[in-house]
């Protein structure tokens, strides 16, 4: 069907204004389908809302149904495969999905699920068991569960839950996650294996209006720009996973935001940096004001597994306030620097650095730095062991400074865990009912030598 000179003149304005809009650190696109999604711009395009939206789809289901080992295709740009779209339960089992045609919906396609290979809305509890979903374009979600808030942050959804278990899910596109879940959408993901090759493509990704992602087992590997294995702008649980970002941070959360994970092993080679980031980092914590994620305390929690961390610091937090809890992970950090964490200014504004790093029987090594206008509580409980020292020298991944001396810094040391300081460090207070080990080197609190 031919579109009226309006829409396309709508269309043309929606484009011009979204990629004038602005460039972000991760999760955003820097191709044609530009700053699709995590960017550092103001909002949506104009009058963009999921009422305004024309959904078409290859096959629609409207009400209860259940289906198997059934091909849902289609190569229409902003046409999904398939899209369930009721308040009834649907089972699908063993699907054969492929999506090409690209779109540039821009916003559409991330906040609402226009052009996804499988879009889930209007309340339906749908449960997807075994097959493929492959999506070879731009702005082309692989499973998309739209909870309908209309992007609202921290609103509730209409009850939209997407259960998917032993499915292969491709994409390669831009803008083209693998599981996305948006506007209050709940997803359950069990043993899935997921691949995206595009920039804005986390394999577990999540947009305006935030919701409810639970993942258990599986694979989820990323191999594009601005796309790390987890995009957080939602509260995320991941236990059991193998995750690999090979080209991006590997795991992001904006705002008031959280990541769990228990028992992942978590890998990232982040050699690129995108948009407004001046930093290579595997853990990034950080607010872009972009309005996809309120402001508020982030959370990032891991429980055994495994962290590894390739190029750049471990840990990233910048303009927001952050808790890093860790208990019993293996950090294996192979950059030459050996940066642990760092809290300072990065390329965006509007927010403060404060991060508080919560460690259970946790071994620790590196050097972590802090800001001159940033803050760090540091507490070691259990038999945790930190080896290293803290300083405010900081210089970006390009070489300029960013800080020259340190900010706020607080340290406490339970009974049983140890600090071994490797230089002379200065912190603002120090509560140690543990064991420091000098090692001839000077420890300043409040100026003064410990």
């Amino acid at each position: 069907m031919k579109r009226s000179i309006l829409a396309v003149l709508v269309a043309i304005f929606f484009t011009a204004a979204f990629m004038i809009s602005c460039a972000s650190c991760s999760d955003d696109v820097t191709s044609s389908f530009s700053n699709t999604s995590q960017g550092n711009r103001p909002g949506g395009a104009p009058g963009s809302s999921s009422s305004s939206i024309t959904y078409t789809a290859a096959v629609e289901i409207t009400s209860a149904d259940t289906q198997s080992n059934q091909t849902y295709a289609s190569t229409t740009s902003d046409e999904s495969a398939l899209i369930i779209s009721t308040s009834d339960d649907v089972t699908i089992t063993n699907p054969t999905v492929t999506k090409s045609g690209s779109s540039d919906g821009g916003d559409n396609c991330n906040f609402y699920g226009l052009n996804a290979a499988v879009l889930v809305k209007g309340g339906s509890t749908t449960t997807i068991t075994g097959g493929t979903i492959t999506s070879d374009a731009s702005g082309a979600n692989g499973i998309f569960s739209y909870g309908g808030n209309g992007g609202s942050n921290g609103a509730s959804g209409d009850g939209t839950t997407v259960i998917i278990s032993g499915t292969t899910i491709v994409t390669t596109g831009s803008g083209s996650g693998g599981i996305m879940t948006t506007g209050g959408g709940v997803t359950y993901a069990y043993d899935l294996d997921v691949t995206s090759s595009g920039g804005s493509s986390a394999p577990i990704r999540t947009d305006r209006g935030g919701g409810t992602v639970v993942v258990d087992g599986g694979t989820y590997t990323s191999n594009g720009l601005g796309s790390p294995a987890i995009y957080s702008t939602a509260d995320i649980t991941v236990s059991n996973a193998t995750l690999v970002s090979n080209l991006s941070e590997g795991v992001c959360i904006e705002g008031k935001n959280s990541i769990t994970l228990n028992n992942c092993d978590l890998s990232a080679t982040n050699t690129k940096r995108n948009g407004n980031a001046k930093f290579l980092d595997t853990i990034m914590i950080y607010q872009s004001m972009s309005g996809d994620a309120d402001s508020g305390t982030s959370s990032f929690t891991m429980t055994d597994g495994s962290l590894t961390s390739n190029k750049g610091h471990v840990f990233h937090v910048t303009n927001t306030t952050a808790v890093i809890t860790l208990d019993d992970v293996t950090i294996i950090n192979n950059d030459a620097n050996g940066i642990l964490l760092s809290v300072c200014d990065d390329g965006w504004s509007g927010g403060s650095n404060i991060a508080t790093v919560n460690a259970t029987d946790q071994i620790l090594e590196g050097t972590i730095l802090v800001g001159s206008d940033s803050i760090l509580t540091l507490n070691l409980t259990g038999s945790s062991t930190f080896t290293g020292a803290i300083s405010g020298v900081i210089n970006d991944a390009s070489g300029s400074s960013v800080s020259t001396s340190i900010g706020t810094v607080n340290v406490t040391i339970a009974a049983g865990s140890t600090w071994n300081l490797t230089a002379d460090t200065y912190i603002t207070t120090l509560t140690n009912n543990g064991t420091i080990n000098q090692g001839g080197y000077t420890l300043y609190v409040n100026g003064v030598a410990y």
